[in-house]
């Protein structure tokens, strides 16, 4: 059994304790991951950890945490940019970032995937698929064979196709799709629902301007 506790007390956190709960009732003993409590910042406690009806207990404010011997810190926060300050943070005292990866999550045995992803139920990953450090995958994304994710990406129920580079802090979302044989850099937002048919670069905003504005066409009553 390993003990975990979760860096937030909002949405995704909630996310996560879902999964984390339904994970244990499909694996070993030995693979339950017990969750201790949550740490935030005192001003998100109330407005979130109540709301959400949390069972485990608020054990600190971020900045006061001391983990106990060999517990891991799961971060349940999309933002990247928040993400990544606590990851500084975290470092800078030497707590070990945890991973978390569903019992349904279809990948190889054998894989290159670093420190603190973590991958929600029924995605799959590929074949020879290289995986950096604190990404995020939400549930339904597939990673086919052959492509390299850098680190803090998040991905939205994405598809990303064969053969695809991609490289730090970029944000998918939901339902946008990488064609194969993509290189995107570093730093982008890539816009819900968008099809990756070029490479991008970095810093960059990919989306369709005709969505700016939605127009709705009625239905004609032919009775």
């Amino acid at each position: 059994m390993k003990s975990i506790v979760i860096a937030g007390s909002g949405a995704v956190a909630s996310e996560l304790t879902s999964y984390i709960e339904d994970h244990n009732k499909h694996v070993k003993e030995t693979e339950i991951i017990q969750i201790r409590g949550y740490i935030d910042y005192e001003y998100n406690i109330e407005k979130y950890w109540k709301s959400y009806q949390f069972k485990a207990p608020v054990i600190a404010d971020i900045e006061s945490y001391i983990p106990l011997p060999g517990e891991e810190v799961i971060i349940g926060v999309s933002d990247i940019n928040f993400r990544n300050f606590l990851i500084e943070e975290f470092k800078k005292k030497k707590i070990r970032i945890g991973s978390f990866i569903h019992h349904s999550v279809i990948m190889p045995p054998v894989m290159e995937i670093g420190e603190g992803n973590i991958i929600y139920p029924f995605c799959i990953i590929g074949s020879n698929v290289k995986i950096g450090c604190f990404n995020m995958i939400t549930s339904y994304s597939f990673i086919s064979h052959d492509c390299m994710i850098g680190n803090g990406n998040f991905f939205s129920t994405t598809g990303i196709a064969g053969h695809v580079t991609i490289g730090d802090n970029n944000f998918f979302g939901i339902r946008s799709t990488v064609i194969p044989q993509i290189t995107i850099g570093n730093r982008n937002i890539i816009q819900a629902s968008m099809l990756i048919d070029k490479n991008v670069e970095n810093n960059s905003v990919v989306f369709y301007r005709y969505k700016e504005k939605i127009i709705a066409v009625p239905k004609v009553d032919k009775s």
